[in-house]
């Protein structure tokens, strides 16, 4: 198939470029930049150029696919609501092209999404338009789009790393170093879930592959590593101390991040592992904070 990959060149959709190729996929991916075009066509894939704020560029290259991967996101978390906005406008825009046909749209989203509210991990059959984070934009576009017959499925993302990048936890690692601290909250016993950026390449590739319209996977390797835990990996690397804040200290020390901060959001895959066969082998998130490249470490 000619896969349309939105994010080609980002964090993890430039690792999905190489695992369609091998599959034997031709794949076009999105960029803006000359940097991104000359990654793409060293990589061996095929170039569109475009941007998440012009739909026309978003259409055009979905028109010109017989399949579509939509990883790109606008990571400004300060403006969090604006930029799940924004996704959901990009995901009607390429459903929209591809509805009245049986192309597969691939779709991204968090594993928060699955979260019942019941105390269990996040799971893959559950479903809630009313979730309150502003993610669940993207769901809404997406069963709006099963609703009109577009073949569209989900991955749900988890905290997702290597030794250079760790999701939401680089964030955290720049904020602890203007702190002079690394914190987490009360206790520190809320989980976030995780996977190496590999094992999730992997996992999307094998996803599209399957083609289940309205499946929702989960790129969760690990359920749940406790704040505490990241954290006390965290200091060590920087050589700082280790501090709990209460419920109310979070927002001044946090800013922006406090939002996600307490939040406790484990999740499971083992639906997704049982229809996919997929089996993440990837370095665990301690080990790669454990070993952060130098860079990392910088100041950025």
């Amino acid at each position: 198939m000619r896969v349309f990959l939105t994010g080609a060149t980002g964090f993890i959709g430039s690792r999905i470029v190489p695992e369609l190729l091998a599959a034997g996929h031709r794949v076009l991916g999105l960029t803006r930049s000359d940097g991104g075009a000359k990654f793409l066509a060293e990589a061996g894939a095929e170039v569109h150029r475009g941007a998440l704020e012009d739909l026309g560029s978003i259409r055009a290259g979905a028109a010109d696919a017989d399949a579509v991967i939509h990883t790109a996101f606008d990571h400004d978390f300060e403006n969090f609501a604006a930029n799940c906005e924004k996704d959901q406008r990009v995901i009607a825009a390429l459903g929209s092209v591809l509805k009245g046909s049986d192309r597969p749209l691939l779709i991204t989203s968090g594993t928060g999404m699955g979260d019942a509210g019941d105390g269990h991990p996040a799971s893959e059959d559950v479903y809630n338009p009313h979730q309150p984070n502003p993610r669940v934009l993207s769901e809404v576009a997406a069963q709006a789009l099963l609703e009109d017959g577009v073949n569209i499925s989900v991955v749900r993302l988890p905290q997702v790393h290597d030794r250079a990048k760790q999701g939401l936890i680089s964030p955290y690692i720049d904020i602890s170093r203007e702190k002079g601290s690394v914190a987490y909250v009360a206790e520190g016993s809320n989980r976030w879930p995780a996977a190496h950026v590999l094992d999730v390449a992997r996992l999307y590739a094998l996803a599209l592959d399957h083609c289940e319209a309205g499946a929702r996977y989960h790129a969760v390797a690990e359920e749940g590593i406790t704040a505490r835990a990241i954290a006390e990996v965290v200091a060590a690397r920087l050589g700082l101390p280790v501090i709990s804040l209460s419920p109310g200290e979070a927002a001044d020390y946090f800013g922006w991040f406090a939002m996600f901060a307490s939040l406790d959001m484990p999740a499971a895959s083992t639906q997704t592992r049982a229809q996919l066969g997929w089996h993440p082998n990837g370095p665990a998130l301690l080990d790669d904070l454990r070993n952060m490249d130098p860079a990392a470490l910088a100041e950025r």
